[in-house]
């Protein structure tokens, strides 16, 4: 599939993101801040983690205006790669007028679908839905009252490396592949295609209640709060780094049903914020774990 061209957004032009990792010593926001102030840039915003000051790992996330940015990229490209020799430090910079292409994953609930489209549209999520894909045709007319291509690729055990293959094929180089309620699980070379960009809704607040009927064991069990967990998909099933949990209080009264129906605003509300985060650059993988600037 060729890849669609890039969007841009007017509102964001000239706005940057830059996040930064080196091992933490003196210093470090001082020369962040003087690069930045020598090409121009003003900075509008600035979060900050070590994880020990003395000889830990130093996250910074610097949200910036620089008049021209595109066109001056080069140049502060330049000055950050001679830094990066000298502090022994990694980087990227984001331009948030790009908005990213997410291909979204579904089976047949439409719920967690439904909320990303919606905050598309309505600019709470400054990205481009490009694809949805599924094992299923049924949301089809979802994806199509949206305008989005819609692709159905059947899954069975027999065909599941052959629709793995197609459904890559379909969605090309998209900068994030959502998985919203998709009820499969995908292959480690499916994950290893996207790296720190593939992100699962699981209907359970892990690392309780995995597996594919976590309402009806937390039922069993009794709880008291259910909730859901955005999280980035790795080879192993269910426990890729937690982007975004949330809980929602229930009681004995509770049926399955009750909780299906309370856990689908829950799912709703943090995938779409996890996704939120990954694309304004807040959410930075720190090997099991995750640096959410929030």
């Amino acid at each position: 599939m060729s890849a669609a061209p890039i969007a841009h957004d007017p509102a964001t032009a000239d706005v940057g993101r830059l996040v930064v990792r080196c091992p933490d010593r003196p210093g470090i926001v001082a020369v962040l801040s003087r690069l930045l102030a020598d090409v121009g840039a003003n900075i509008t915003e600035s979060q900050q983690h070590s994880s020990d000051p003395t000889g830990g790992v130093f996250t910074l996330r610097l949200e910036f205006v620089l008049p021209g940015l595109t066109t001056r990229r080069r140049q502060l490209e330049g000055a950050l790669e001679l830094l990066a020799t000298q502090w022994d430090l990694t980087w990227r910079l984001a331009e948030a007028a790009r908005r990213p292409r997410l291909a979204v994953f579904v089976s047949r609930t439409d719920h967690v679908l439904q909320e990303l489209l919606y905050r598309v549209r309505a600019g709470d999520l400054r990205a481009d839905i490009t694809a949805v894909v599924s094992n299923h045709p049924d949301l089809e007319p979802v994806a199509a009252a949206a305008g989005v291509p819609f692709h159905h690729v059947p899954v069975t055990p027999e065909t599941k490396a052959e629709a793995e293959a197609q459904a890559l094929e379909l969605v090309g180089d998209a900068d994030l592949v959502v998985l919203a309620r998709y009820m499969q699980i995908v292959s480690a070379d499916f994950c290893s295609r996207f790296p720190e960009r593939l992100i699962n809704i699981h209907h359970s607040f892990l690392p309780a209640f995995v597996g594919a009927n976590p309402y009806r064991a937390a039922h069993d069990r009794g709880v008291k709060l259910i909730g859901a967990t955005a999280h980035y998909v790795t080879a192993d099933l269910d426990a890729g780094p937690i982007i975004e949990q949330e809980v929602a209080r229930v009681d004995h009264r509770a049926t399955v049903e009750d909780m299906r129906r309370i856990g689908r605003y829950v799912e709703r509300q943090v995938l779409a914020q996890a996704v939120t985060w990954h694309v304004e650059d807040r959410v930075v993988v720190e090997g099991d774990r995750t640096i959410v600037f929030a």
